[in-house]
């Protein structure tokens, strides 16, 4: 597929494709003759990823050295370090543990403002005493 595709079917502009592509974390698979960007079904779950990384709140750094470890786990390029897995899992379950408590917080304050339209805060009124 294109890079507009790719786009579309992913919802991210073309910028952040060609951005990705600039620094190495989303290379296309090829080129046609006119130099168009060509991506693969391969490349997309690769995308999936980067954007999953990107919601738990990873660099894109960080991104690179996980797309790095899981890149060499999955291919022939000898023994892995399997702590460095190991931290990258941990880092991720515990940005997921704190996405979620931010949910939780959000709900709550969606809660309390909608409470809050169904029946106004009235201040106590002191009587004169």
């Amino acid at each position: 597929m294109h890079i507009g595709e790719l786009a579309d079917r992913t919802g991210l502009s073309l910028r952040t494709l060609r951005h990705y592509d600039e620094i190495g974390l989303l290379r296309p698979s090829g080129r046609t003759d006119g130099g168009f960007r060509v991506y693969s079904e391969d490349d997309s779950t690769r995308l999936t990823l980067i954007r999953q990384a990107r919601a738990l709140k990873f660099s894109l750094e960080e991104i690179g050295e996980l797309l790095d470890v899981l890149t060499a786990r999955s291919g022939y390029h000898g023994l892995v370090n399997l702590d460095a897995m190991e931290t990258l899992l941990g880092e991720a379950r515990r940005r997921r543990t704190k996405l979620a408590a931010d949910l939780d917080r959000a709900d709550d304050l969606i809660i309390q403002v909608s409470t809050n339209l169904q029946h106004p805060f009235q201040p106590a009124v002191q009587q004169p005493g």
